[in-house]
């Protein structure tokens, strides 16, 4: 128990008030002394200043007999006085003889004195001397220990109070956290043994505990969202990996047992090849996949004209949008410089373009179009064809997800899947849009103000777009 961090905190707490309780305790003890002091030792040179003056002006019978009435009328024990004559033999007061700790110099003592009825106490004393005569005027100093021990007593049990309070507060915020800390374990033990859906329970009041809880319950749930990634990639990679390597066994059992001619026999080996040349380009577009996502590519990062690349891609799409009767068009303002990767770029816009060529409707047009806008360099590619459903957007980013309208359509559904981890990589999103009809996706880029970046990078050669071409970078 002891060693709870809860009951530890509650105690590092007490402590701290023990501090600055003797803290603020101390100076006023300090200033209590000091004034007490001081008041005592003003009241005693008035006294005696008065006794002085009783002395000089109606002589020394006339100052017993004031002593000896102020004696009779005082309460016992309220002021000490004696007056004595050169050779400290008592002419009046209170006390039976001069003490014999007190000097008969001038000044002011602290002595223990034998008071009458009340014993030995401690007292201040002032001495005068008159001449002929010693005057010693005092008060005893036990006249406030009450309220001293008072004082002591008000410390003691404000310490008591203190500690009693620290270990209760402590003993509570223990038993809190230990609940909340229960309920952690059994949320954690669930998750370790496969219950991925279960999540730590949180509370209205915004708590630190309950910050926590929010945020490991955000982070599990993309670890659930991960492992049923994961899940889904090993299932379309079984599912997809299935008909090509199948096509692939059907032709060489078909040649291992008709023995077909030589032209069929280079036919079905051209076939396939065509079947293992698929699989590679699924492993390939993986790795390309795994390589982005792990941030492995940000060394490649340069200052581009994301508009000259563009172009370059649309250049290269040209004769394929003609044979299709499509009319792809550019647009762009001029140069419009970023900082990225630019194969990674071309290959994102190439799979983009390559989508809406496979969609657009025929004969119709499409749009690439380089634009500044608030956020950055936006570049888009809009066409007319059926157009995605709200529903479909967040899904057919995933690994593997192909919608109804693609059905039809050749590939595995990785390309925009690709398109969105490079967005992610240079610290951005792909934005699918209603183009009305159409789509229109966006990809908007951080504009290099500097025009620079750890090294610059001339404009594409038109021969680098063959580097975007759909065989080699486009993926299925």
């Amino acid at each position: 128990m002891m060693r709870s961090s809860a009951l530890s905190l509650a105690m590092g707490y007490v402590a701290l008030g023990l501090a600055a309780l003797v803290l603020f305790a101390a100076p006023l003890w300090y200033a209590w002394q000091v004034t007490i002091q001081e008041g005592r030792t003003e009241y005693l040179q008035i006294d005696a200043q008065r006794l002085t003056e009783v002395y000089r002006r109606e002589g020394a019978d006339a100052l017993k007999s004031f002593i000896d009435t102020r004696v009779g009328m005082q309460i016992a024990g309220e002021r000490i006085l004696l007056l004595t004559d050169a050779s400290l033999h008592p002419l009046a007061g209170n006390l039976e003889a001069w003490p014999a700790a007190v000097p008969a110099t001038p000044g002011n003592y602290k002595v223990n004195l034998g008071l009458r009825d009340r014993g030995i106490q401690e007292a201040l004393v002032h001495v005068t001397n008159l001449g002929r005569y010693n005057l010693l005027v005092g008060r005893d100093n036990g006249l406030f220990k009450p309220l001293q021990t008072r004082f002591w007593y008000g410390l003691s049990a404000a310490v008591a109070v203190l500690c009693i309070a620290g270990l209760f507060v402590g003993i509570i915020t223990r038993r809190a956290l230990m609940a909340r800390v229960h309920s952690i374990r059994q949320t954690v033990s669930a998750i370790i043994h496969g219950d991925l859906k279960h999540r730590l329970p949180t509370h209205v009041n915004d708590d630190e505990l309950n910050t926590l809880s929010r945020t490991i319950n955000g982070m599990l749930d993309q670890i659930e969202l991960l492992v049923h990634g994961v899940r889904n990639v090993s299932n379309s990679i079984a599912h997809d990996l299935r008909t090509p390597l199948a096509e692939l066994r059907s032709r060489l059992e078909e040649l291992s047992l008709i023995r077909p001619s030589t032209e069929q026999t280079y036919a079905e080996i051209d076939g396939a090849v065509a079947d293992v040349d698929r699989v590679i380009r699924i492993f390939d577009a993986l790795l390309r996949l795994a390589e982005i996502d792990a941030g492995m590519r940000r060394s490649g990062f340069v200052s581009l004209d994301v508009s000259d690349l563009a172009a370059n891609a649309v250049e290269f799409y040209e004769p394929a949008a003609e044979l299709k009767h499509i009319d792809l068009t550019f647009r762009s303002l001029g140069p419009l410089r970023v900082s990225g990767d630019p194969v990674l770029l071309a290959q994102a816009l190439s799979n983009l373009i390559d989508n809406a060529l496979k969609y657009a409707p025929q004969p119709g047009s499409i749009e690439v179009a380089v634009e500044k806008s608030a956020g950055g360099a936006e570049i888009s590619v809009s066409d007319h064809g059926p157009g995605i459903d709200e529903a479909e957007k967040i899904k057919v980013v995933q690994r593997f997800y192909r919608g109804d309208a693609s059905r039809g359509t050749p590939g595995v559904g990785l390309g925009l899947s690709l398109v969105q981890a490079v967005a992610k990589l240079h610290g951005s999103s792909l934005e699918l849009k209603d183009n009305g009809p159409g789509l229109r996706a966006v990809l908007t880029l951080t504009i290099d103000e500097s025009g620079t970046s750890l090294r610059d990078a001339p404009p594409p050669e038109p021969a680098a777009a063959a580097a975007v071409a759909p065989s080699t970078l486009a993926l299925p």
